[in-house]
């Protein structure tokens, strides 16, 4: 089909929705992959969260990446559906919306909506230690990453040149997140060759051991799983790549900007998921292998760069500067795809502040407005790095351990936020095609869906019980990934204010309203 009619066709399909098109339609099926890819971003999760995975679950966690990888892209099966029948800015929000109702969708997207965001200062929080490393060795500071000025003063910085990213064009988020795909495949697998090159230290069987991890006595966390690995250990170390393993949905937020997103936007979901499950693999098959012979514990405390440190040190350097560009491309991408979210509130009128938020600047035909709370929102949960309690705080059955920055404990609310979100949208599939619709994209799954949906929500809802449920601080998941019912209380926090408002002003009762030009 030639590009007019394409161009065409994609704006039809927009008015029949509702909307008229006013982003620039500028990225391709690579750049809408990219952001998407960016997002999900293997570096980044790995090199964040890598040491919880092994020390939860020894180097046998490697085998939980397939599992979720397995059923995560029977969820981007279903998402593709639906971004195929609905390509609008927004993506989960617009498809609980058109799937249920306006009401329904109006709570996804605020679940969503600020799961993204905290996403964005979580993420952006963990380049820290990386940057501090890197200024350390090259001009001899004294950088500590622990430092709240340090961490406030670093991840601002990365904010902000986030938001400019993102405010000069979408054609300028898509290079961004080209980059960063380029970055995570010679991150990924230069990490791997460069350490086969160098000689790994066990052999492919050490993938199946535990190093004791399961018994409190030889965790590395001195955490208890009462000696059972399957019932125990892994599903606290499946919680590592869970945490990973999610953002292909982002190709959908920027559907309104994709050429022809009917049939890119589900195939970029579709290679963006599997494409991370095989770098992930790779990373972490190429880790596990290089740990020193006595040194997995060693290793649990030091991190990466303990493995690493085997390598010639401009090497090191390198993969400092790919793990950093790599944490800001995924940064770049997650802003984008929340300030979208936003936009698509804002264009339906849903959340306060909509004349403003709707508005498309007229030379870059952004919405520079919504990027800019993509920017705020961040900025305050970035304060939480000044909620640092020395001391327990134990408040009726809530206990926050000492010395856990705040910041960090976000990262749970966010992975949580995001796994309700989906499992919401899912069900909202599931619950429409018993009613009736049939998905008529130019995706679809055939006999195939309701198989699939099915299929995809009850991982959705299982690991949703996983991350959230509240555990002993003396236990792997509770000291590990949710601090006791810190990250259930953070949702129903979240939950229940957008609850009120949703019950006070009922936003999804007021008319569709087109963006604003800007003038």
């Amino acid at each position: 089909m030639p590009v007019d009619e394409h161009v065409a066709r994609d704006h039809d399909r927009l008015k029949a929705l509702g909307y008229n098109q006013e982003l620039s339609r500028v990225l391709s099926l690579f750049d809408n992959f990219a952001v998407a890819f960016s997002y999900l971003s293997p570096m980044v999760g790995i090199y964040s969260i890598f040491v919880i995975g092994a020390g939860a679950g020894g180097p046998r966690y490697i085998w939980t990446i397939p599992i979720v990888v397995a059923f995560m892209t029977l969820v981007a099966l279903v998402f593709g559906e639906l971004a195929s029948e609905y390509p609008l800015s927004g993506a989960l929000y617009q498809y609980g919306k058109f799937n249920i109702g306006p009401r329904f969708g109006w709570f996804v997207g605020w679940i969503y909506g600020f799961a993204l965001l905290a996403t964005v200062a979580s993420v952006d929080s963990g380049i820290v230690g990386y940057v501090t490393d890197l200024m350390n060795i090259w001009f001899k500071t004294d950088l500590n990453p622990a430092n709240h000025v340090t961490i406030f003063a670093i991840v601002a910085v990365v904010i902000i040149t986030s938001a400019i990213m993102n405010s000069i064009g979408a054609k300028i988020l898509g290079r961004v997140a080209r980059y960063g795909v380029y970055v995570e495949t010679i991150g990924t697998f230069g990490v791997f060759i460069a350490l086969a090159i160098k000689g790994f230290h066990h052999n492919l069987g050490y993938l199946m051991t535990t190093q004791g991890v399961q018994f409190q006595k030889t965790s590395p966390f001195g955490v208890n799983f009462g000696g059972h690995w399957l019932t125990g250990a892994a599903l606290v170390a499946v919680l590592a790549n869970v945490y990973i393993f999610y953002g292909f949905e982002s190709a959908g937020d920027i559907a309104e900007e994709t050429k022809d997103p009917g049939r890119q936007v589900p195939r970029a979901m579709r290679n963006a998921i599997l494409y991370g499950g095989v770098a992930s693999f790779v990373l972490v098959l190429g880790l596990l292998l290089a740990i020193p012979k006595t040194g997995f514990s060693k290793v649990i405390t030091g991190g990466i760069p303990v493995i690493l440190a085997s390598l010639p040190s401009w090497l090191q350097d390198f993969f400092l500067i790919m793990v950093i560009i790599a944490f800001f491309s995924c940064g770049t991408a997650v802003m984008g795809a929340g300030s979208r979210v936003a936009f698509a509130l804002a264009r339906d009128n849903a959340i306060p502040g909509a004349r403003v938020l709707k508005k498309v600047t007229a030379r870059h035909r952004t919405p520079r407005n919504a990027i800019l709370v993509a920017t705020i929102i961040p900025f305050a949960f970035l304060l939480l790095v000044l909620v640092n309690p020395s001391k327990p705080v134990h408040v009726l059955w809530f206990y926050y351990p000492a010395n856990v920055n705040a910041l960090f404990a976000l990262v749970s609310f966010a992975t949580s936020g995001i796994y309700l979100s989906f499992f919401l949208t899912v069900l909202g599939s599931f619950i429409a095609k018993r009613r009736g619709w049939k998905p008529s994209g130019e995706f679809t799954l055939g006999k195939w869906s309701t198989p699939v949906t099915v299929a995809g929500g009850l991982y959705l809802f299982l690991m949703l019980l996983n991350i959230v449920w509240p555990s002993s601080l003396t236990s792997g998941r509770g000291v590990l990934f949710n601090y006791g019912w810190i990250t259930l209380l953070v949702m129903f926090i979240i939950v229940v204010v957008g609850g009120l408002y949703e019950a006070l002003a009922r936003p999804d009762r007021k008319p569709n309203q087109q963006s604003l030009p800007e003038s």
